[in-house]
């Protein structure tokens, strides 16, 4: 992505592997039909992050009587605490997790997050006291983001060719299908009266792992990992026999493998010199990383992160008692909670589906000018409602909440992962990703103190800060983002 780099070239619409693909349709392939159904297998990792991550946040947990009361209802930097403590886990893991993924593969990434994903949840469940709990969560954290790192990669380099980018794509998006789970299932536990209400929600937790577990060993490994490792007749054997139904000779495979071993070879020259400084050595690699941190980011600071704050503030007092939409009823926390996860899921997989045909860039221009016209308007909204008391402000806002939402899915949900993995070469990917992580969680853990505090303090005013962020989101996508839409990995890595 240097000076003469080809990924910065706008693609053409055609591919250009596109007279050696398979045309017909992919479910009457079938090997590739088995392919995508061992793909569905690590996409689970994704679905494991959404439910965790609606389970506490967003009202799962925190709405049930019966959880606050076994915690003895945690406030402040205990709530606080409770929230962040996954996403704490989660950063202590990002020194290990991307040595285990390049020296032991993929899956073994996948299978380790797994294990200790799949213990934590048995604390969890079990928990006596806050503490307990609090070390469970950290501990799933901890194993998410070994998995977390693995599965995406993994992905991309088993995927079709022409099926890649929107199965990276759904990955992310399967984030909401978690989260739809969690919160349906919180709404459903919610009459128990005892502390089963939150310790089922909590188990299943650990299903989505041990699933994950039980089938991950069928489950090829990369033939790009394969390939780093020297083992390419293995390789071949996993391109011929999932891309080609076994046939070693077949164009495409043929195609695949000689631009994999091309590249593979010229990173090996580079390899030994690689390391951590070597994300920012060079021009194209520090654009690659400018524009990897700033999505990251973006995903985690576009006002998303106060959508469960927001909407008790403004209904708290004047809305109970002059409108019947009893938002702080925990009934309807989770009843809108879990509406809205599925809205949220369709408008992903929309996107997912159509990312190669629309491209990432226009998605996330679409997105991100979306988003601040809606976040203009809420932040109206929110003032009109403060300073004036006026109802009808209060039914626009929500209303410019969900439009915000329907905006942010269409790009930040299901391309954030997709976009980083295609940017960064075999030899940073794992690296490059582990940093993406680690911008993401230090995002999340700014949300989840910093937020409720300004929104407490200065109240529609820190919607201010937010409209002046969003119009530097908009001018840094425009400038900065590039297409990488119908392009091989190794093509947009170039």
């Amino acid at each position: 992505m240097g000076a003469g780099a080809t990924a910065t070239s706008a693609p053409g619409d055609v591919r250009s592997y596109e007279h050696l693909l398979d045309q017909r349709p992919w479910y009457k392939n079938r090997r590739l039909l088995l392919l995508n159904f061992w793909i569905v297998i690590v996409l689970v990792t994704s679905s494991t992050n959404g439910y965790d991550g609606k389970l506490f946040l967003n009202h799962g947990l925190q709405s049930l009587p019966q959880w606050q009361s076994a915690f003895h209802h945690p406030t402040g930097g205990s709530l606080g605490l409770l929230g962040a403590i996954q996403n704490i886990g989660s950063l202590s893991a990002l020194p290990f997790a991307p040595y285990m993924a390049d020296i032991m593969g993929r899956k073994s990434c996948i299978v380790w997050g797994a294990c200790l994903m799949i213990i934590g949840t048995v604390i969890q469940t079990a928990s006596q006291n806050v503490h307990m709990f609090i070390g469970a969560r950290w501990l799933i954290g901890f194993g998410l983001n070994f998995a977390a790192t693995g599965s995406p990669m993994l992905i991309s380099e088993l995927a079709y060719p022409s099926q890649r980018g929107q199965i990276t794509s759904l990955y992310n998006s399967l984030w909401i299908f978690g989260s739809i789970i969690a919160a349906w299932t919180t709404f459903g536990t919610f009459h128990i009266e005892t502390s089963w209400s939150w310790r089922i929600p909590s188990a299943i937790q650990g299903f989505p792992s041990v699933i994950q577990l039980c089938l991950i060993w069928f489950v090829p490994e990369s033939p790009r990992w394969l390939m780093s490792k020297g083992r390419e007749e293995e390789a071949l054997r996993t391109l011929a026999y999932y891309h080609a139904n076994g046939n070693e000779k077949d164009p495409l495979v043929e195609y695949e493998f000689q631009e994999i071993r091309a590249t593979i070879h010229l990173d090996s020259e580079v390899a030994k010199s690689v390391g951590w400084l070597t994300l920012f050595k060079t021009p194209g690699n520090r654009k690659r990383m400018r524009i990897i941190i700033a999505i990251a980011f973006f995903s985690q600071w576009s006002g998303n992160g106060l959508a469960s704050f927001v909407p008790l503030l403004v209904y708290r007092t004047y809305i109970l008692t002059r409108i019947t939409l009893t938002v702080t009823s925990p009934t309807t926390q989770l009843l809108i909670n879990g509406v809205l996860s599925i809205y949220s899921f369709a408008l992903c997989i929309f996107a997912s589906l159509y990312c190669d045909k629309i491209g990432r860039r226009k998605l996330f221009i679409i997105s991100t000018a979306g988003m601040l016209v809606a976040w203009i308007l809420e932040t109206v909204c929110f003032a009109l409602y403060t300073e004036k008391g006026n109802p009808a402000t209060a039914h626009t806002f929500i209303a410019m909440i969900i439009l915000f939402s329907t905006f942010y899915t269409l790009a930040y949900s299901p391309l954030i992962v997709t976009y980083t993995i295609e940017i960064l070469p075999y030899n940073l990917r794992s690296r490059g990703f582990t940093v993406f992580n680690f911008t993401i969680c230090l995002s999340l853990i700014f949300n989840q103190y910093v937020n409720p505090i300004a929104l407490q303090n200065i109240g529609w005013k820190y919607y201010t800060v937010y409209i002046a962020w969003l119009s530097f989101e908009l001018v840094f996508i425009w400038l900065y983002l590039v297409e990488t839409k119908n392009r091989t990995l190794e093509e947009t890595a170039a």
